[in-house]
């Protein structure tokens, strides 16, 4: 009893501080324009490389340009299409996972199979080929890691509502007269959505480390853009003489990462649901 009640204290806890870090990054990603102090894509390389100062409180980098103001603008980018990249996988998913589990059949066997065949690819190999085919940029790293998330939201929301489809309540709804389409947008969808949703808390720290990956290897953001993977990119070339201009983006990558999987497996762990990994 004892060693429970610490648990659920343990995990409440988790969840507060997560939540807390969380919020506090998506409000820097908000207010931004206001509360950085320079033009992150401001060149004057009258002050490159030079050390922090009031004016520029963590320095500049080998453009001049202060690195505090790219971290906060970087939060936009890494937040918005992390989050972005969630919310169009899980609509993609959600749409194909409910259809292929409610009617079944063939439409349910060719989908799967097709989800199978994306899911035999490491996801980040997957991604380098669809970029290679379209080209490096933000978008186009969007559209592929779109294009290989949605798989594990359909899957699992199939699985889900093949398990639902045949209880009471469904089989209430169905001998009522409702429409199939009634079925699903008023019983099905609400009843699988909280847990995909806290999975995709777990999800967004993995969108976050593959933009900031296929920005460091230079197939995502593209300059000047401030993104904290193209950040560490550019860094690299000094990382000897201003190891910062490398270590404040890993950081910023490091805290919401760990948050959003902290948030994610706490949450996980209260409702009892599933990690894909």
């Amino acid at each position: 009893m004892i060693a429970s009640i610490r648990t659920a204290s343990q995990g409440r806890w988790a969840i507060t501080i997560s939540s807390v870090v969380l919020l506090t990054f998506f409000l820097i990603s908000i207010l931004a324009p206001w509360i950085a102090p320079h033009d992150p894509v401001h060149v004057n390389l009258a002050v490159k490389l030079a050390p922090p100062s009031w004016e520029y409180p963590l320095g500049t980098d080998h453009f001049g340009r202060c690195t505090l103001s790219r971290l906060l603008y970087g939060a936009r980018v890494s937040l918005g299409f992390a989050f972005l990249i969630f919310a169009a996988s899980l609509g993609i998913g959600l749409l194909i996972g409910t259809l292929a589990g409610y009617i079944g059949g063939w439409i349910d066997l060719l989908l799967m199979r097709f989800c199978d065949g994306v899911m035999a690819f490491p996801n980040l190999v997957l991604v380098l080929g669809i970029v290679g085919l379209l080209g490096p940029g933000l978008w186009q790293v969007v559209v592929a890691l779109m294009m290989v998330q949605w798989v594990y939201y359909a899957r699992m929301i199939r699985g889900m509502v093949v398990s639902m489809k045949e209880q009471n309540f469904i089989t209430a709804a169905r001998m009522s007269g409702s429409s199939t389409g009634k079925i699903i947008r008023r019983h099905l969808i609400p009843n699988v959505l909280p847990p995909i949703i806290v999975m995709g808390t777990l999800e967004m720290g993995w969108a976050i480390m593959d933009i900031s990956a296929l920005s460091f290897l230079g197939l995502g953001i593209q300059p000047p853009t401030p993104e904290w993977g193209a950040m560490i990119h550019e860094g690299k070339a000094f990382i000897r003489s201003q190891p910062e201009l490398m270590i404040y983006p890993g950081l910023f990558i490091l805290f919401v990462v760990i948050s959003f999987n902290i948030l994610g497996e706490s949450l996980s762990e209260r409702l009892g649901v599933k990690r894909r990994y």
